[in-house]
C-alpha cells in the first residue's frame, strides 16, 4: 500500500486511510487489516466505506477469518480468481464449440437448421457444459424431454446428432475430451416414399398447364422429370445446362461435389421454352438472386391438384420420379442411384421392391407365351 497516514479504529489490527469515492465526489474511508501469516506481517485492504459497505466491525471479522485460515489473503484470492478465469477460457462448453463449429464452416448449407436445433433443443441444458461433463443420464433425460414435446423421431435424432457432431468437432480440433459414452440414436423408418396415382399425376400436370406462375410451374415439372432436389433446382444456373452434350450440372449436391445428370428429352423441351430473365439462375428469386422458397405457389398448386395434405411437392415428385423408373423394370438400381445422385446404394434400396414387382410381372409373360396343359394335350392329340 502507498505510504499514507493510518488511523486507528478501536479494533485491533484494523485501521483506515482517507480517500475519495471512485467518482471523486466525496471523501471515503478505506479500511485496512494487519495480521501475521507464517510469521510474516501482512497488511491488506478490507474494503471501502461506501462501495463495499465496509465498517470497522466487518473488517475485524474479516481479519479474524484470515488469521484462522478460513479466508484467503487478497493475493492468494486474486491468484485463485485468475486461475479460475484461465480455466474458464480453456473450458470448451457446447456454446463455445457451436460458435467455433459455425466459424469453421462459413459456407454450411444447413446453418439455419443447425442454429434452430441448437437453440431449440440443446442450448437450455447444455450451453454451459462440456462434452466431458455429460453423462448417459443427461442424454436420456434430453430424449425424454423432446418426446414430451411430441417431436418426430427424426427431429429427436437430428438434435442428438448435433450434440454428437459438436463433441466430435471438439475432439478432432484437440479442443477438449469427447463423450465418455455412445449416444444411442432412435430408430427411424426411412423406407417411406411419397407417391401419386396415375389420376393424381394427370391432374397435377393439368394444373401446371393452367398455372399463372410459369417459373414455379416449370420448377415443379423439372422436379418430376429429373428427380432433382429442391436446393439443386434453386441453385440451377443457365450455364449449368449443356444442351449440346445433353447434361445438367448439379451444383454442390447433397452427396457432395459437383455432379452431372443426363438432360432427357422432356426436360430439354421444358428448358428450351422456359422464359429467361436478367438473372444467371433458371428459376430466380427476388431481384434475380438465388431463390430460397416458393411455398405459396406450391401450396396453391397442391390444393388445386387435390394432392394429399402430407405430400411435399418438390421432395415428393423426386420420389415419384424414382418410383416410376424403378417400377418400369427398365432401370436397374445402380443406374437409378446415379440418376438420383445418392451417395450410398442403401439410399436407393427403398425402391428395390418396385423393381422386384416389375420383374415378377415380366417373368409372368411366359405364362401367356407357353400354352396351358389342356392346350398342350390337344396339340399332342392332333
Amino acid at each position: 500500500m502507498p505510504a499514507q497516514q493510518r488511523h486507528p479504529t478501536g479494533y485491533a489490527g484494523v485501521h483506515y486511510i482517507n480517500g475519495t469515492t471512485l467518482d471523486g465526489k466525496r471523501p471515503e474511508k478505506i479500511y485496512l487489516i494487519r495480521y501475521r501469516k507464517n510469521g510474516n506481517p501482512v497488511e491488506e485492504k478490507a474494503g471501502r466505506q461506501y462501495r463495499d459497505a465496509m465498517t470497522p466491525a466487518k473488517a475485524s471479522r474479516l481479519r479474524g477469518l484470515r488469521i484462522e485460515g478460513k479466508a484467503l489473503p487478497n493475493t492468494e484470492r486474486r491468484k485463485q480468481e485468475q486461475a479460475k478465469r484461465n480455466a474458464e477460457a480453456n473450458r470448451w462448453t457446447y456454446q463455445k464449440l457451436f460458435r467455433a463449429y459455425l466459424d469453421s464452416k462459413p459456407d454450411l448449407k444447413g446453418i439455419r437448421s443447425d442454429e434452430h436445433r441448437f437453440k431449440s433443443y440443446l442450448e437450455k441444458e447444455f450451453a454451459d457444459r462440456t462434452p466431458e461433463e455429460l453423462t448417459h443420464f443427461d442424454v436420456e433425460r434430453l430424449k425424454k424431454r423432446l418426446r414430451k414435446k411430441a417431436l418426430k423421431p427424426a427431429t429427436i435424432r437430428h438434435a442428438l446428432e448435433m450434440l454428437r457432431r459438436l463433441s466430435n468437432f471438439g475432439v478432432k480440433r484437440n479442443l477438449c475430451p469427447g463423450l465418455s459414452f455412445t449416444i444411442e440414436m432412435p430408430r427411424l423408418n426411412n423406407i417411406k416414399t411419397e407417391d401419386l396415382s396415375g389420376d393424381q399425376l394427370s391432374k397435377l400436370l393439368e394444373v401446371l398447364e393452367e398455372e399463372r406462375d410459369v417459373q414455379v410451374a416449370n420448377l415443379v415439372r423439372l422436379a418430376l422429370f429429373t428427380g432433382m432436389r429442391r436446393g439443386e433446382l434453386f441453385r440451377l444456373k443457365w450455364e449449368d445446362i449443356d444442351f449440346q452434350r445433353g447434361f445438367i450440372k448439379l451444383r454442390d449436391p447433397k452427396s457432395g461435389g459437383d455432379q452431372s445428370i443426363p438432360l432427357n428429352d422432356k426436360t430439354e423441351e421444358i428448358l428450351r421454352s422456359h422464359p429467361r430473365v436478367e438473372s444467371p439462375y433458371v428459376f430466380p428469386g427476388r431481384n434475380g438472386g438465388q431463390r430460397t422458397d416458393c411455398k405459396r405457389p406450391l401450396i396453391r398448386i397442391k390444393k388445386r391438384a387435390g394432392l394429399p395434405k402430407d405430400f411435399r411437392v418438390l421432395h415428393g415428385l423426386r420420389h415419384v420420379y424414382a418410383s416410376m423408373l424403378a417400377s418400369s423394370g427398365r432401370v436397374d438400381l445402380y443406374t437409378l442411384q446415379k440418376l438420383l445422385t445418392h451417395k450410398s446404394p442403401l439410399m436407393t434400396q427403398r425402391y428395390a421392391h418396385l423393381r422386384d414387382e416389375a420383374l415378377r410381372k415380366a417373368s409372368n409373360v411366359i405364362t401367356d407365351l407357353v400354352p396351358s396343359s389342356s392346350r398342350v394335350e390337344a396339340y399332342r392329340d392332333s
